[in-house]
């Protein structure tokens, strides 16, 4: 069922009615059902030694490990807030969020909890950015301290090992045992670098060691890795895990793209001057199943794919390593992505919804994240460290619309051997994007797709008819998503924190859009995300 957008109040209005006639068990029925139970299926390991299958239980101790620090590093202690809540679908909504405050827009869910800092559990929450800029101490800018205040109230850093001890400790010892049981080097070698790292906080020689381990089945992708819950300084890193299974026959097929990752940064437009960055000689793509999540990686809304390590200087030294999850890909699609498409556009455009396309438009969104620059090229030092908080929201944005152009660019000469067109690829990629607005302007990736639907509308790409449906101009969005991937591009290059910080505010407002097309896949069930069973 769809709805005019002039009858939006009036429809809330009964469905308000309605919800509490359905259920008088809880508020919160309806916000853990945006979150659909998908079961990650038991995966084959008849090809996985004995020593092997050791390992992977290994790693999921070591991602338990990571799921308890990062609920301290996030929010604080995890039991006190659970215990106290009584409502079983309030504590099921605190899970998913790991904390008092929804995702989606930072506001609290539990009585007794103001709104989440924009630090989050990274700085005191009466720390402001002036206090930090005036806080004489290097080590306040490492993206492994956290900010604390001293018994006189003053600031200090504490370093994530001295914090989280006891949870180091035990992680350690299982990396140290999972080295002593494996019989690969490659893997002995990186899980003996990791063990150090998270003791010292000190992470280049086991990134460095991860991209070299290419001949593993397995996967253990773990450490401080991003910092999109720090949104008052962009610098703090979270805590996460991901346990994985590769895919080797798909593997091979991505990996013929890694020797043209050059070739594709060349293809982005814009100024060549803002394309200098050249990515490691050593990149690979991997196509993995999950077999499991932890800490930030499972919080909220569930990641489909990772391009790491994020530091420009193994970026630069060695390349990075994309892994798509192609098992969680496929279950967004089936479950969230298709349905959303079939509710929002015209009749004439669904026969362009392609799982095929939702697959190869996150493997480019990934490869994109590589490109364009890390560095400024006027001498403001690293683009993170220009643009601040906002620079995750612009690297969100150069990623999707770069990632599309370029297989947009790859399937007008049919070089991706998929049964999909570039119209499939812009179609998904846009239907995509209006999902993905429901993660809300809380995070960096809610404010990024809601960006470019914005920038899009106003270059007339699309058109949103009074039945709720859209249709699409695919030269317009081709050309517009090129325009925009250049701005994104130039700002990240020249540093331009001002321009950023103005055009997140101008183009991250949600529109009427917005709010009707929250309103229909509502109506219809579409789920915001998924969760695991």
């Amino acid at each position: 069922m769809l709805i005019k957008k002039t009858t939006v109040i009036s429809v809330f209005a009964l469905l308000t009615t309605a919800a509490c006639q359905e259920s008088t068990q809880s508020s919160f029925t309806r916000k853990v059902s945006d979150y659909v139970l998908v079961e990650i299926e038991k995966p084959d390991l008849s090809d996985i030694t004995d020593n092997g299958k050791e390992v992977l239980n290994l790693y999921r101790f070591i991602a338990d490990e990571i799921d308890a620090i990062y609920w301290e590093q996030y929010f604080g202690r995890k039991a006190p807030l659970l215990d106290a809540i009584d409502d079983p679908f309030q504590k099921s909504f605190a899970e998913i969020n790991y904390g008092p405050w929804d995702r989606s827009n930072g506001r609290s869910f539990v009585e007794g909890y103001a709104d989440r800092p924009l630090g989050a559990g990274f700085y005191p929450a009466d720390m402001t950015a002036q206090e930090f800029a005036a806080f004489d101490d290097p080590d306040k800018n490492s993206p492994y301290t956290l900010i604390r205040r001293a018994a006189d109230g003053s600031l200090e850093t504490v370093w994530y090992h001295d914090v989280f001890k006891e949870h180091i400790d035990k992680i350690a010892s299982y990396l140290k045992a999972a080295a002593d049981i494996t019989i690969k080097p490659s893997v002995k070698k990186y899980l003996l670098a990791k063990a150090d790292a998270f003791r010292t906080d000190s992470y280049y020689e086991s990134a460095m060691a991860w991209l070299d381990m290419d001949d593993s089945k397995m996967d253990l992708v773990i450490g401080p890795n991003e910092a999109a819950d720090d949104q008052l300084l962009g610098i703090k890193r979270s805590y996460e895990a991901f346990v994985l299974l590769k895919n080797q026959a798909r593997t091979d097929e991505l990996m013929r793209y890694v020797s043209r990752i050059e070739d594709f940064q060349q293809d982005l437009p814009g100024d060549p001057a803002y394309k200098t960055f050249q990515p490691g000689a050593g990149s690979n793509i991997f196509s993995c199943n999950a077999l499991y999540y932890a800490g930030k990686a499972n919080a909220g809304i569930k990641v489909i794919a990772l391009n790491l390590p994020f530091d420009a200087d193994v970026q630069r030294d060695r390349g990075t390593r994309t892994i798509l999850l192609e098992n969680i890909i496929n279950a967004k699609f089936n479950h969230i992505v298709n349905p959303t498409g079939q509710v929002l556009l015209e009749s004439d455009f669904r026969e362009h919804l392609s799982k095929d396309a939702f697959f190869w438009n996150i493997v480019f969104r990934e490869v994109a994240h590589g490109l364009g620059v890390k560095e400024t090229v006027n001498g403001k030092g690293s683009v993170e460290d220009a643009l601040g908080s906002v620079a995750l929201t612009l690297e969100e944005i150069k990623a999707n619309t770069a990632g599309i152009l370029l297989v947009s660019k790859l399937q007008n000469h049919y070089d991706i051997h998929n049964l999909f067109t570039r119209e499939d690829a812009l179609t998904t990629f846009f239907v995509s994007l209006v999902r993905s607005e429901r993660f809300g302007e809380g995070s960096a990736l809610g404010r990024a797709n809601i960006i470019i639907y914005n920038y899009l509308q106003e270059a007339g790409a699309f058109k949103r008819k009074e039945s709720g449906q859209y249709t699409l101009d695919f030269s317009r969005m081709e050309a517009a998503l090129s325009d925009l991937t250049a701005l994104v591009l130039k700002t990240q290059a020249t540093g331009d924190r001002a321009f950023a910080n103005y055009f997140e505010n101008c183009y991250s407002m949600r529109s009427d859009n917005y709010d009707a097309d929250l309103m229909n896949l509502g109506l219809e069930k579409i789920p915001v995300d998924i969760r695991f069973k």
